[in-house]
């Protein structure tokens, strides 16, 4: 038995187009017995939302069966949290949704909280930065729940939380305390803890050096780089995260 840890954007679909093969594709690894989750950095839809999505382009899918940054920080915070620490939020709605749903104290306060969640916010403004500059210098830890530049649609990209990550870190001179989503190797548990398998029986696959393949290769996954999304094959080759497996779609995942 094998597992299969699927990115989505750019991955399976793009934007409301679902990639080439991806439902006889995922159909396949499930009818012989194989293991599938998808994993999104993406925290502008609920996983509810991912559900629905798949379900009607042709891919059965349990809400279950969908990780997202906005659930990984929640179970984060859920196992950081002090009784009176106060968590500010820039982030649509679905990731609001999402820390309420754990029982995430969300303040609107934004003067010292013990943690700021920086998520994609497309309502992002100068005061907000400001905000969390302010929390940042204040002693605040700053948690982001994802670190893409952009988010690739079936029309082009579009800027994604890390174009906030960078003009924060610009104003403080360091480095933001952490990232939850890919690439980090909490990310990377949550998935290989769903599938019920060891990191080297599991499959990371997705369109993205810096966060799919970096995650797969750093907990021991075989990485797996579709050319369907933001990188490409001269990318890849010049690239420090190098991918074990380069394929042109994820209908050549069965393969492998």
């Amino acid at each position: 038995m094998r597992g299969y840890i699927f990115d989505l954007d750019g991955t399976v679909y793009l934007g409301d187009k679902m990639i080439e093969g991806a439902a006889e594709t995922i159909r396949a690894l499930r009818e012989r017995g194989d293991k599938v989750v998808f994993l999104s950095n993406k925290p502008i839809a609920t996983r509810q939302s991912y559900s629905d999505k798949l379900t009607k382009m042709g891919i059965p899918t349990k809400v279950e069966d969908v990780l997202n940054s906005s659930l990984i920080v929640a179970r984060y915070l859920k196992k950081m949290l002090q009784p009176d620490d106060k968590v500010y939020v820039i982030g649509e709605k679905p990731i609001h949704d999402e820390l309420r749903e754990h029982g995430i104290p969300i303040t609107e306060d934004s003067v010292n909280p013990k943690y700021v969640i920086l998520s994609w916010d497309r309502q992002f403004t100068y005061d907000k930065l400001n905000i969390v500059y302010q929390a940042a210098v204040s002693g605040s830890k700053i948690i982001a729940s994802n670190p893409d530049a952009t988010c690739p649609l079936d029309s082009g990209q579009i800027p994604d939380t890390g174009t906030f990550i960078a003009a924060l870190e610009a104003a403080t001179g360091k480095s933001i305390d952490l990232v939850v989503g890919k690439p980090s190797l909490i990310a990377a548990e949550a998935a290989v803890e769903h599938l019920g398998l060891q990191y080297e029986d599991c499959f990371m696959i997705g369109d993205r050096l810096e966060t799919d393949i970096k995650m797969g290769n750093d907990a021991g996954m075989a990485s797996v780089l579709v050319l369907t999304g933001v990188a490409t094959a001269e990318m890849a080759a010049a690239s420090q995260y190098k991918p074990k497996h380069v394929i042109p779609s994820i209908k050549e995942i069965v393969r492998l």
